[in-house]
C-alpha cells in the first residue's frame, strides 16, 4: 500500500501540529489518497488553557480532518492513522497510557458538515469499532457508524483494551466492567473539555451493559441519550438463579488465574467460507460419533447459539443470527441458512477483530447484573437521568424490559424499550434490514 504524508501549510488546519507521529492526508487528494502507519514519537502535552482557549475560539465549528486534528490533539499522543473516504474521514487512534495495551479509538467525521453532537459507539464483548459498527461495508458508507455520521453526530469508536492483546496474559484479573467504564470516561472527558458538544453513549450487547453504566455515573448535563442494543438487566426467578450459577463460574476462573478467554467465533466462521464441506472436530447432535461440518457448525453456533455448551449462552433467547438449521441423514445433508445478515457479513466483522479475547472478569460482572446481585456489580439505575431508548432482538437477548423498568421506575419517564421480531442478537447492527427495522427506532 502506497504511503503519503501530507505537508501541513503555515495557515492550514495541520499548521501546529506538523509531527513525525501522524500520518496525514490532505482534505484536497483525500479522495485518492492512500495512507500507512508511521512510528510514534516522543509523547507531547497539550496545556489544558491553551485547549479551552481554542474551543471557546472555535467551538464546534469544524468538520471533517480539521475536527479530527482537534480530536487528536486532545487525546495524547499514538501512531494516529487517518483513513479519507467519500464524504468522511475516519481516525484511529491507540492510547498508550503505560498499560499492557491501549485502549483505541476511532472516530468517524462528516467532511462536509458541522456535527451537532457527539455518539460514543461501544463494542460488544470481543468486538471492536469496526467489527460491529463499520459492518457491513464501511469503507462504502454502510454501518451504524455511517448511519449516525449522517444524521450529524461525530462518531466515536472506543475499543477496549483487550482487542489488542497479543494473548491472554495481556489482560489482568481487574478487566471487568468498571474498567472499561473508567477508560470509556478519559476518553469522554478529554474531548469533553475541547468539544463542548452534547454526547450520547450508544452500545451493542456488552457495550450496551457498559453504556448504561457509564450513564449512571456521568452527571454532565450533554449526556443527552443513551442507545441500548440487546442486552439484559436484572432477572427475576429462575433464570436470575442461573445467572447467579453463570456469576460464580466466572468468579471462581478469575480467582484461579483464568482472566480471559476466546469464543473462537473468528475461526469458526472463517473455515465454514475457506473450507466448507470438510469435518469439523464437533459432535454432530443426531449421530456423536459424526461431525458437523465446517458450514454446518457455524450456521448451527450462529442461529442455535442457546443450545451450545457454554456459560453464557443460555442469555439468548435462540441465537446471534436468525435462521433455520434442519438435521438431514447425514452431516452433509443437513440444511441450514440465515435468514437476515450473510455469512459473508460474518465473515468480514469477525476478519476485523483484534484478539478476540473476553475478559472473565467484564463475564462476571455482566453475570451479576443478570443476577439482580448488587454486592458484586450495581448499576446504578436511579442515576440514569438521560433519556434511553432500549431496543432488543426476539431471538437475541428477548422481550426482557426489566432494565427500562428499573430506570423508570427511579422516576426517569423518558425510556422506551421495544422488541423488534425475528432478529437474532448481531441481526440489529449488521442485516441489510436494520436500517429500515431497527435504527429508525434510535432517532429522538
Amino acid at each position: 500500500m502506497g504511503r503519503e504524508h501530507s505537508e501541513p501549510r503555515p495557515d492550514g488546519p495541520y499548521a501546529d501540529d506538523a509531527r513525525a507521529d501522524r500520518v496525514r492526508v490532505d482534505p484536497v487528494r483525500a479522495g485518492r489518497a492512500q495512507v500507512g502507519q508511521v512510528r510514534a514519537g516522543p509523547a507531547r502535552v497539550t496545556p489544558a488553557p491553551r485547549i479551552t482557549a481554542v474551543a471557546h475560539e472555535a467551538g464546534a465549528a469544524v468538520k471533517g480532518a480539521g475536527l479530527l486534528t482537534r480530536v487528536e490533539r486532545a487525546l495524547g499522543t499514538g501512531t494516529a492513522v487517518y483513513l479519507p473516504g467519500d464524504g468522511w474521514i475516519r481516525l484511529t487512534l491507540p492510547l498508550h497510557d503505560g498499560g499492557p495495551v491501549p485502549v483505541t479509538v476511532e472516530v468517524l467525521a462528516d467532511t462536509t458538515r458541522v456535527p451537532h453532537g457527539i455518539a460514543y459507539l461501544l463494542p460488544g464483548g470481543g468486538l471492536n469499532f469496526t467489527a460491529d459498527y463499520f459492518t457491513p461495508d464501511g469503507h462504502a458508507g454502510g454501518g451504524l457508524a455511517h448511519h449516525l455520521r449522517r444524521q450529524g453526530l461525530l462518531v466515536v469508536g472506543v475499543t477496549p483494551r483487550e482487542d489488542a492483546a497479543g494473548g491472554v496474559a495481556d489482560v489482568t484479573a481487574d478487566r471487568g466492567l468498571a474498567a472499561h467504564r473508567r477508560d470509556l470516561a478519559g476518553v469522554v472527558a478529554a474531548l469533553d473539555a475541547v468539544l463542548r458538544l452534547p454526547y450520547q453513549y450508544a452500545g451493542h450487547s456488552a457495550g450496551a451493559a457498559l453504556a448504561l453504566d457509564a450513564a449512571s455515573h456521568d452527571p454532565s448535563p450533554r449526556l443527552r441519550r443513551v442507545l441500548v442494543l440487546d442486552t439484559t438487566g436484572p432477572y427475576t426467578g429462575d433464570p436470575a438463579a442461573r445467572a447467579a450459577r453463570t456469576r460464580d463460574v466466572y468468579a471462581d476462573l478469575v480467582a484461579g488465574g483464568t482472566y480471559a478467554s476466546d469464543p473462537g467465533l473468528a475461526a469458526l466462521v472463517a473455515r465454514a467460507v475457506t473450507d466448507p464441506h470438510s469435518p469439523s472436530p464437533v459432535p454432530w447432535p443426531p449421530d456423536p460419533d459424526l461431525r458437523f461440518t465446517n458450514a454446518g457448525l457455524a450456521h448451527f453456533a450462529l442461529i442455535r447459539t442457546a443450545d451450545l455448551p457454554g456459560e453464557a449462552n443460555w442469555i439468548h433467547r435462540r441465537g446471534h443470527a436468525a435462521g433455520e438449521y434442519v438435521f438431514g441423514a447425514t452431516p452433509a445433508e443437513d440444511r441450514f441458512a440465515l435468514t437476515h445478515t450473510p455469512l459473508a457479513t460474518w465473515h468480514a466483522a469477525t476478519a476485523a477483530l483484534g484478539s478476540g479475547l473476553i475478559p472473565t472478569a467484564l463475564m462476571r460482572d455482566l453475570a451479576a447484573i443478570w443476577a439482580g446481585d448488587e454486592a458484586t456489580y450495581r448499576i446504578a439505575w436511579d442515576r440514569i437521568r438521560a433519556d434511553v431508548v432500549w431496543v432488543n432482538a426476539e431471538l437475541g437477548r428477548g422481550d426482557e424490559s426489566r432494565g427500562a423498568d428499573l430506570i423508570r421506575a427511579c422516576g426517569n419517564t423518558r425510556v422506551t424499550f421495544t422488541t423488534v421480531p425475528g432478529l437474532g442478537h448481531a441481526d440489529v447492527v449488521w442485516s441489510p434490514t436494520a436500517p429500515t427495522t431497527v435504527w429508525p427506532l434510535l432517532r429522538p
